[in-house]
């Protein structure tokens, strides 16, 4: 009789690995009062692009008041997390520094400028996404930096010698 149990259970099992994924939450715009997961401040106080992340276990998503921001939760916190989707906003859409409302667009398809001599909403460096790499080149050629894909950017991106660290959460 074990052995039956152990057989449903197996099918279960194997029924489940083969059942299609969710699809990602679809990316949402910032309320009034949605603050920044490191400062705590409203998003509306900062010029820029702006990130949001989906996570496993968290009822809505964690907004950052830059990409910076974004990329250093990834890279501290994202390892033990469960992430289900990532918004930036496009940059090459951007009008005077802001992005409007509804250029959010999937981070891990968005080419980045790292290293320009553009700064973020928080004064700092910034990681400046772009939908398109053409665009993401036009903006290096006149602000420096270089373009990279999202596996590419690295720990020297988001923490560059001079910059500061988000706070501890």
């Amino acid at each position: 009789m074990k052995s039956v149990h152990w057989m449903v259970a197996a099918l279960f099992l194997l029924a489940a690995c083969g059942a299609p994924e969710e699809p990602p939450p679809a990316p949402r715009e910032p309320g009034a009062g949605v603050v920044g997961y490191y400062c705590g401040m409203t998003l509306a106080e900062h010029t820029g692009p702006k990130g949001q992340l989906f996570v496993a276990g968290e009822p809505g998503p964690l907004w950052f008041s830059s990409v910076r921001d974004l990329f250093a939760y990834l890279q501290l916190e994202g390892a033990t997390r469960r992430i289900l989707a990532r918004y930036v906003n496009d940059m090459g859409r951007a009008e005077g520094g802001n992005p409007p409302p509804d250029s959010w667009i999937d981070a891990q398809k968005a080419v980045f400028v790292v290293g320009s001599s553009q700064k973020g909403g928080m004064g700092g460096a910034e990681i400046l996404p772009f939908a398109d790499r053409t665009a993401a080149q036009r903006f290096a050629q006149q602000w420096g930096g270089r373009v990279v894909a999202f596996g590419e950017v690295g720990p020297e991106d988001v923490f560059p010698p001079n910059a500061q660290e988000p706070p501890a959460k």
